[in-house]
């Protein structure tokens, strides 16, 4: 009886690769300083190693390649935050300072990327509402984690957990871009201040207080 068991097609496996190899080598002329907006499908496909024609079977243009290394770059940071909860051993305001420190280590390695993100939001609101659409999961996390602390009674009740996440994720959104746009303040820093404001306004809790 012949085996029922699909083997990965080929085909899919060189798809993938052209793809990761394509959206690599956009990174890297943006961090050797190239506006995006100014780059062109030719100057991608060159760098990449093929033709014009190859890079349209794999995107529909240069905004299509930017949706999908926005959405790539929010999920990676989705995944640090995610991983943060208020209790337990690795939670508490340390816990939550090293978060941000480590968000503010990915958004660093991909600054040239945030960058063109931004500039390319502002006239193009397909790029704006994804990366909206991505903020917002930010807050749904958030406000999940804020309602559960609420009923297991180690955050008050009386907070607001949807307006409190909103505020937590856009602000700190902000203070992040402006750190990764050239403030001179030690990332560490920034970090802990941004954790500080978070625990002591939405948990109204001692620094040592993690545990449930």
């Amino acid at each position: 009886m012949a085996s029922t068991t699909r083997r990965p097609s080929s085909a899919a496996g060189r798809r993938s690769a052209l793809e990761k190899r394509i959206l690599s080598v956009i990174e890297e002329l943006l961090r050797d300083g190239a506006s995006y907006t100014e780059l062109s499908v030719e100057q991608i496909a060159h760098a990449a190693g093929i033709s014009r024609s190859t890079f349209y079977l794999y995107f529909r243009d240069k905004v299509d390649v930017l949706l999908r290394l926005s959405g790539s770059l929010k999920t990676e940071g989705f995944v640090i935050a995610q991983a943060w909860r208020p209790y337990g051993p690795d939670g508490g305001l340390d816990g939550l300072a090293r978060t941000y420190e480590l968000i503010l280590e990915h958004y660093r390695k991909h600054a040239s990327l945030l960058s063109a993100i931004n500039e390319v939001a502002t006239y193009d609101p397909a790029v704006r509402e994804s990366w909206t659409a991505d903020q917002d999961r930010f807050i749904c996390n958030t406000v999940a984690v804020l309602k559960e602390e609420q009923r297991a009674g180690r955050t008050p009740a009386d907070i607001d957990a949807e307006l409190a996440a909103r505020i937590i994720v856009q602000g700190g959104g902000q203070v992040i871009a402006q750190q990764l746009s050239g403030s001179d303040r030690d990332d560490a820093a920034v970090a802990r201040e941004l954790a500080t404001g978070y625990w002591y306004g939405v948990y109204r809790r001692s620094p040592g207080a993690s545990a449930g």
